[in-house]
């Protein structure tokens, strides 16, 4: 997800940890191990070891340590089929994403830009986007919070971005 500014990102993010921990039963989903590099303590909230906001059964939070760092800790001791973080942006957040898709992790990860563009211009973001490590990016809707205004999909034959038009969505994110 690529929001700017106050869009509802950090609940949006916080519910589909939760989601994917707990899982959806109504498209019997069983939920997987999550592992949540929470940084500064925004989307979990410890208090005690203890999460204070709902992230889901099957999440492991590692809080107060650099995203870098957490998402390495988290893949060596608690073996996440998912790693989240939020705010990515510099070279060691990158190469910890490298290293947790390497050893067979997917990511749910946010940074700021508006659109597509705005990600390409920042050159630490640029490479995770040329690694065609991404799969699915999302730009929140300025004007709506938690509404989707772009999404782009990683076409893996051609490993090109293709946007997504709105009758298009369920077709290649959900397969349907």
């Amino acid at each position: 997800m690529y929001p700017v500014l106050v869009r509802g990102k950090t609940t949006l993010l916080r519910d589909i940890v939760r989601q994917v921990s707990n899982g959806i039963k109504i498209i019997k989903f069983r939920g997987l191990n999550v592992g949540l590099v929470d940084e500064r303590g925004e989307i979990a909230s410890l208090y005690k070891g203890m999460p204070e906001n709902e992230i889901g059964i099957k999440t492991d939070v590692m809080e107060n340590v650099s995203k870098s760092i957490g998402m390495k800790m988290l893949v060596r001791s608690m073996a996440p089929k998912i790693i989240v973080a939020d705010e990515i942006g510099n070279k060691e957040d990158v190469e910890a994403i490298n290293f947790a898709m390497c050893s067979g992790c997917k990511g749910i990860y946010t940074a700021h830009g508006n659109c597509f563009d705005d990600l390409y211009l920042n050159p630490i973001l640029k490479e995770l986007i040329n690694s065609h490590l991404v799969e699915v990016m999302i730009f929140l809707d300025e004007k709506e919070k938690g509404k989707s205004k772009e999404i782009y999909v990683l076409n893996k034959k051609l490993l090109q971005y293709e946007k997504l038009d709105n009758e298009n969505i369920n077709k290649k994110i959900i397969g349907e």
